[in-house]
C-alpha cells in the first residue's frame, strides 16, 4: 500500500479491508478551505429552521444506511454490529438534538440593554449582545467512536448548528467508513438547500496539519492520543491568527471506592467496574483507569477473576495494540508495583489483547507519580491502596486533570467524607460520578465532557451535550444600531420569538412560557 493512502484492516484478523482510501492532496485541502469559507456567510444567513433542517435531514440519512453503515465499521473497527448500532443511534439523536437547539435559539444568549438617559454614572447608550459562528471549523475523527466522535459526530452536529461550516479529517483507522458517512452526510446537506462548501472530508495525516493551518478555518476539534493533539493544539496556536483548538486528549478518570462502601456492596463493585474496565474493551475515553481503594482491601482474586471472565473484543488497530503492550510493561515494572493480572502476550488473532490489573501503595505512587499516572488506552487500571484519608487526600492532589472522577461511599456514615471528596474531585475533573462507572456519556443539555489538562486543551468547554455548540460561537455587542440593520435576534419585536435578557431581566417568549406552566 502506498504511503499516499490509508487501507482499513479488521480487528479481528489484520487484513486489509476494502480499497485504500487516497490522502487529499495539498491543493485539494486548500480549495475545501476556501470553498469552507466561501459559505459561511451563507450558511449562517440561514434562519433557524432552515439550518434546524439541515441536521434533521444528516440524521434521517445516516439512519436510511443503518444496515450498510454498521457493516462497515464493524469491519474496520471490531467493535461489535450491537455496540455499532447503539452509537450510530446516539449519533443520530445528536443531530436531532442540535436541531432542537437551533430551534430553541437560547444558544443565541441574546441580551438587550435599552438606551438609558439615567443610567448611573453615566447615560447608556443601546446595547445588543448575542453570539454569532465563528467560521468555518476543522473536525478532527476519533478511532474509538467511528460514529458519535467521528465524521457526523458531536462536533461536526455542533458546529453545523452554530452555522458553522465543518472540514472533517477522517480518522485513519476506518478510511472506508469514513469516505461512505462523508457522502451521505454531503448528499443530505446539500439536498436540504446547504450552501456549497458547507461540508466536506480530507485524508491522512499531512492534510490534517495543513487544513489546521488554513486560513479560512477559524476554531478546530480534536479526540484523540495527547501526542496527537499536542501536535495539533501547538500548530493552531502558532499561526499568524491563533484560533481555539478544543481537543479531548487523555484521562485517568479515577474512581474512589471508601471502607463504607466496600463493606456494604463489595461484590457489586468488582463487577461494576470489570463491566465498566473492559467496556469496548477498553477503549472508552471515560474508562475508569486508577481505582482507589482502601490498604487492606482483600480484593485481587476478585478483580482478577471477574475481569478475567469478560469476553474482550480486539483493539481498533495494531498502532493501538503495541502501545497498550509498551505501556503495561512499563507501568509493570515501576518499583512498587504489584501485578493483580500481569501483562501478557497477543490473546489471539487480529488485534486481540490481555487485560490488565495492577496495583500499588499511596506512598509509593507518590514517589513516583510521573511514571505511574500515565494513561494505558485498552483494558488496564491500576489500583492504589491507600492507609487513611489523610493519605487518601494527598494521592488526589496529585492526580492530573480527568474528564470523569468517581465517589463510591456510604452517605449514611461517610457524609463528611462524601462531601470533601466531591470538592476536591470537582476541582480535578468534568463531571462528578457518585455511585456509579463513569463509561456512557448521556447526550443531554446538562452534560459535561471536558476537564483539565490533559483530559482536554480547553475545560471551559464540552465536547457533548447541547452547550457543546458554544465553542463555535463568539460575542458580539451592537451598540445604536438602527433596528432595521441589527439581526433577527435582537431586533425590538423579537421576529424570532427567543429567549432574551432584556434590560436585566430575563425573558422568554410565549411558547416557553406554556411549556413551563
Amino acid at each position: 500500500m502506498s504511503d499516499a493512502a490509508d487501507q482499513g484492516r479488521s480487528p479481528y484478523t489484520g487484513e486489509p479491508v476494502g480499497a485504500p482510501v487516497p490522502h487529499t492532496a495539498d491543493a485539494e485541502v486548500d480549495a475545501t478551505g476556501c470553498a469552507a469559507g466561501a459559505a459561511a456567510e451563507a450558511l449562517a444567513a440561514l434562519s433557524p429552521d432552515r439550518r434546524a433542517g439541515l441536521l434533521d435531514a444528516a440524521a434521517a440519512a445516516l439512519e436510511d444506511h443503518r444496515a450498510e453503515l454498521v457493516e462497515l465499521a464493524d469491519a474496520e473497527t471490531g467493535l461489535g454490529a450491537d455496540r455499532l448500532g447503539g452509537e450510530l443511534t446516539r449519533t443520530r439523536v445528536q443531530l436531532e438534538m442540535f436541531a432542537a437547539v437551533v430551534r430553541d435559539g437560547a444558544f443565541h444568549e441574546a441580551i438587550v440593554d435599552h438606551a438609558d438617559p439615567g443610567y448611573a454614572p453615566a447615560p447608556r447608550p443601546d446595547l445588543r449582545r448575542m453570539l454569532i459562528p465563528l467560521g468555518p471549523v476543522a473536525v478532527y475523527a476519533a478511532s474509538n467512536f467511528p460514529f458519535a466522535f467521528s465524521v457526523a459526530g458531536g462536533d461536526t452536529a455542533s458546529a453545523l448548528a452554530a452555522g458553522c461550516p465543518v472540514v472533517v479529517k477522517a480518522h485513519s483507522g476506518h478510511p472506508g467508513l469514513s469516505r461512505r458517512t462523508g457522502e451521505i452526510v454531503g448528499a443530505a446537506l446539500l439536498g436540504a438547500g446547504a450552501p456549497p462548501g458547507t461540508f466536506a472530508l480530507v485524508h491522512g495525516t499531512e492534510a490534517g496539519r495543513r487544513l489546521v493551518r488554513h486560513p479560512a478555518i477559524r476554531a478546530a476539534g480534536f479526540t484523540g492520543s495527547l501526542g496527537g493533539g499536542r501536535a495539533l493544539y501547538d500548530l493552531a496556536n502558532s499561526r499568524p491568527d491563533p484560533i481555539p483548538f478544543y481537543g479531548e486528549l487523555g484521562s485517568l478518570n479515577p474512581v474512589v471506592i471508601t471502607a463504607g462502601a466496600l463493606a456494604a456492596r463489595g461484590p457489586a463493585l468488582v463487577d461494576g467496574f470489570a463491566g465498566s474496565l473492559t467496556l469496548g474493551a477498553g477503549q472508552f475515553c471515560t474508562k475508569p483507569g486508577l481505582i482507589l481503594l482502601p490498604k487492606g482491601h482483600g480484593l485481587d482474586d476478585a478483580l482478577a477473576a471477574a475481569v478475567s471472565a469478560v469476553h474482550l473484543g480486539p483493539l481498533l488497530n495494531d498502532r493501538i495494540r503495541q502501545g497498550y503492550a509498551t505501556v503495561a510493561a512499563a507501568l509493570a515494572r515501576v518499583p512498587g508495583v504489584r501485578p493483580i493480572i500481569a501483562p501478557a502476550g497477543a490473546a489471539g488473532d487480529g488485534y486481540r489483547v490481555h487485560p490488565v490489573v495492577l496495583a500499588v501503595a499511596a506512598h509509593d505512587l507518590a514517589d513516583r507519580p510521573g511514571e505511574l499516572l500515565e494513561e494505558c488506552f485498552g483494558p488496564a487500571a491500576l489500583v492504589v491502596e491507600y492507609g487513611s484519608t489523610a493519605e487518601l487526600t494527598t494521592t488526589l492532589g496529585l492526580l492530573p486533570g480527568a474528564l470523569t472522577a468517581t465517589v463510591h461511599a456510604d452517605p449514611d456514615t461517610e457524609a463528611d467524607l462524601i462531601a470533601a471528596l466531591v470538592t476536591a474531585l470537582a476541582g480535578r475533573a468534568g463531571r462528578i460520578v457518585f455511585g456509579g462507572w463513569p463509561t456512557g456519556v448521556a447526550v443531554t443539555w446538562a452534560q459535561q465532557h471536558g476537564g483539565p489538562w490533559p483530559a482536554t486543551t480547553n475545560a471551559l468547554h464540552t465536547s457533548v451535550g447541547a452547550t457543546g455548540i458554544r465553542r463555535w460561537l463568539r460575542p458580539v455587542t451592537y451598540q445604536d444600531v438602527p433596528d432595521a440593520f441589527l439581526p433577527p435576534v435582537l431586533r425590538e419585536d423579537d421576529p424570532l420569538r427567543i429567549p432574551r435578557r432584556v434590560d436585566g431581566v430575563q425573558r422568554l417568549p410565549a411558547r416557553i412560557r406554556e411549556e413551563v406552566r
